[in-house]
């Protein structure tokens, strides 16, 4: 396999890809080109287009990589044939006719339940007060209440958008699991891995694991680069 020297992050419902910065920085101090996908959250079906615009525009083999609902997005992008390999970080990896709202409609008994608002006006929101400690809880208090204050809305239509072939059954694939989150529950992180025949980490860290840790992020996607 070659060498890619490319990467492509995306990242997850709620958030901008503003949090990429540590991650960011680690990767284009190697050398690596690194591109930082903005998705709207509005739809599945429209983060997927952003991500393939920016993966149109890759000169050579990129890894793809996926924070949160960001998994979706690089699971149905990631057929893109400037992609050498998909890296989920805490992410959901769907398969074929499956969505975020599918992968969470039954939690495992006693699992922490994400703090989502309902809908209004199509979008989902995180109860602020709630958000640090679901959301952030190995970030300082004042970045995890900065993080609550400027969150992006998620629409519904992106929750609910179905993924039709993952790219995980086509492409290599890596997954770091957070053994502290509380968005999505580390036994069905390991689940959703282990389906996918992901080469398997895992860090003790939150849901923000991407903000908290970016060493231990990069570290992964130097290995999928490899």
């Amino acid at each position: 396999m070659t060498h890619a020297e490319n990467v492509v992050l995306v990242h997850g419902g709620f958030v901008d890809g503003s949090g990429w910065e540590g991650v960011y920085r680690r990767l284009t101090d190697d050398g690596f080109r690194v591109s930082v996908v903005q998705n709207p959250t509005v739809s599945l079906e429209g983060d997927v287009a952003v991500t393939r615009e920016v993966l149109d525009d890759q000169d050579g083999p990129t890894v793809l990589v996926g924070h949160s609902y960001g998994g979706a997005v690089v699971t149905e992008a990631g057929t893109h044939d400037a992609v050498s390999a998909v890296v989920y970080v805490a992410a959901f990896a769907p398969d074929s006719d499956e969505s975020v709202n599918t992968l969470i409609a039954d939690p495992p008994p006693g699992a922490p339940v994400p703090p989502i608002l309902p809908p209004r006006h199509g979008f989902l929101h995180l109860d602020r007060d709630k958000f640090p400690d679901s959301f952030a809880g190995d970030l300082p208090a004042e970045k995890a209440a900065f993080m609550a204050d400027s969150q992006v809305p998620w629409g519904v239509d992106a929750l609910g958008g179905v993924v039709s072939e993952p790219a995980w059954r086509m492409r290599p694939s890596w997954y770091l699991v957070t053994a502290d989150d509380r968005m999505i529950p580390p036994p069905a992180q390991r689940a959703m891995a282990e389906r996918a025949g992901s080469t398997v980490s895992e860090t003790p860290g939150s849901h923000s694991i991407y903000v908290s840790n970016p060493d231990v992020v990069a570290d992964v996607i130097r290995a999928a680069a490899a």
